[in-house]
């Protein structure tokens, strides 16, 4: 009996697929390190008072500027990516792509200074939170429930497929994403806010990381000749 032949040759979808899927591990990785990086340079930051969000005021703000601008385009390509491993996915596609842009937005708006950042800013909270304040605010706000929500339209596909692990997985990180922003938020002038909003970015970038490996692997690999041989 003749022995089954390999294929040979490049899926460039499926390299295009795994590419896209890439930034969504990238993506967090390269935000928390960039932020933590201006977090133990910049003056007057603390860790356990201030989120990351306002190291885009003060000279060197710029920084973090370009930190959302590129993990937001990260975030964008990954939702691409998933959405083709998923196909169809329009759903997850929009709601990660929305995050996407909310990073960007969030950047392009920066926090208003507050507790004493950058050095020279008022204790506590603004007195007045200016519009571009207020648009940060409202970005990272619609960001993170899209986000949640992405995770739950996730789970639902992998439900469906049958991988009952990844679908819990994606429904308590939704679940534990969104109940730490909200309580995050409404104490965000504390050390506990603080911390609840570090649970909801780590929880979010974790998800979002293991998600985009999982899916990655499931693509067939480009070259057709490491793929599992077929009867």
């Amino acid at each position: 009996m003749e022995a089954p032949r390999k294929e040979t040759g490049f899926d460039r979808a499926a390299a295009i697929t795994r590419s896209l899927l890439g930034y969504g591990v990238l993506a967090g990785v390269f935000y928390v390190t960039l932020g933590l990086g201006q977090a133990f340079m910049r003056d007057g930051f603390d860790l356990s008072r201030h989120s990351l969000s306002l190291l885009a005021n003060g000279p060197w703000g710029w920084v973090q500027t370009l930190n959302f601008a590129v993990t937001g385009l990260m975030v964008l390509a990954a939702s691409v990516g998933i959405a083709r491993a998923l196909r169809p996915a329009r759903l997850a596609l929009t709601l990660v792509a929305i995050y996407g842009g909310s990073l960007i937005v969030a950047g392009v708006f920066p926090a208003d200074p507050m507790d004493g950042f950058p050095p020279g800013a008022p204790t506590g909270a603004a007195d007045e939170m200016s519009t571009a304040g207020f648009v940060h605010l409202a970005a990272g706000g619609i960001g993170f429930v899209a986000l949640a929500a992405a995770f739950v339209a996730l789970g639902a596909s992998f439900a469906a497929r049958g991988h009952t692990t990844m679908a819990r997985s994606s429904r308590l990180s939704a679940a534990v994403l969104l109940l730490a922003f909200l309580a995050g938020a409404a104490t965000a002038t504390s050390i506990l806010g603080v911390v609840l909003l570090w649970i909801a970015v780590l929880v979010g970038w974790g998800w979002l990381a293991t998600t985009s490996v999982a899916l990655y692997r499931a693509v067939p690999h480009p070259d057709l000749h490491r793929r599992p041989q077929t009867p």
